[in-house]
């Protein structure tokens, strides 16, 4: 039996109102395309993404340090007619992957008993608001508190923006400034602003919350044997319940399946 093409695997959940486009980012992550209608989530919908990690991760950034300080030494001088011996190779450290199993959560309030119980398990969430959409912003501390209630306490949580393609036409009504100092006060990773329709900051914001998942990996932090850190090894099965797998290997986009809002 093959392995699989991943070394971990983490749950993170997309969070928020309904209409902030939590549906539009999965799919834009997933599938590299953007939606313009689609049906309201109700529970909840899957998708994935693969991201390559480097071993060395900024939590071993000091011994990784000390060992580029010492290849840039120049190697003591030799009697003249010798040439100098070969700097030796250091190995470079293998390349890890990790799958993101993304839960695309439903936002409204009819749903949200139902909606709570996917937030056990999740090592990492996507906060999700419309910058265009003054009240999406107010409830995010609603939804983080009720988070927090859940959730593993160590769970990775970024403040997105999204529908940032909006503030061109005057339409913003949350500024940067505003969510920043949001994100700060209430101890969450950091703010992005995302565009589903143009696809700007769509992967840095995933990607800002996979970061800090791995790092934590690597600082030991989860119980790769325990369901409930949110993140498990390759040889772990992954129970996702129902509705539309989306899966996306290597830049491939998948043949079937898709998701709501």
């Amino acid at each position: 039996m093959s392995s699989p093409p991943w070394d971990y695997i983490a749950k993170l959940v997309c969070i928020g109102d309904s209409g902030c486009g939590k549906s539009s980012l999965t799919i834009r992550l997933c599938e590299g395309r953007f939606v313009q209608h689609h049906d309201v989530t109700i529970g909840v919908e899957f998708g994935s993404r693969i991201v390559p990690h480097n071993s060395s991760s900024p939590t071993t950034s000091p011994s990784h340090q000390s060992q580029s300080q010492s290849q840039k030494q120049k190697p003591p001088p030799k009697p003249e007619g010798l040439p100098p011996p070969p700097l030796k190779q250091e190995p470079q450290p293998p390349q890890k992957h990790m799958k993101l199993s993304l839960w695309d959560t439903a936002g409204q309030e009819t749903y949200k008993s139902v909606t709570r119980s996917y937030f056990r398990g999740a090592s990492g969430a996507l906060l999700v608001f419309d910058i265009s959409r003054k009240q999406t912003f107010s409830h995010v501390t609603d939804w983080l508190n009720d988070l927090r209630q859940i959730a593993e306490p160590d769970i990775v949580v970024i403040l997105v923006g999204n529908k940032a393609d909006l503030a061109d036409d005057g339409k913003r009504e949350v500024s940067q400034h505003e969510a920043q100092d949001w994100a700060k006060r209430n101890g969450v990773l950091r703010y992005v602003e995302t565009s589903a329709k143009s696809g700007e900051g769509v992967e840095e914001a995933f990607l800002a919350v996979a970061e800090r998942i791995y790092q934590n990996i690597m600082a030991g932090k989860y119980d790769l044997n325990d369901r409930r850190s949110g993140v498990k090894g390759s040889g772990a099965a992954w129970g996702a319940g129902g509705g539309a797998n989306v899966r996306l290997s290597n830049g491939k986009a998948p043949s079937s399946g898709g998701m709501c809002c």
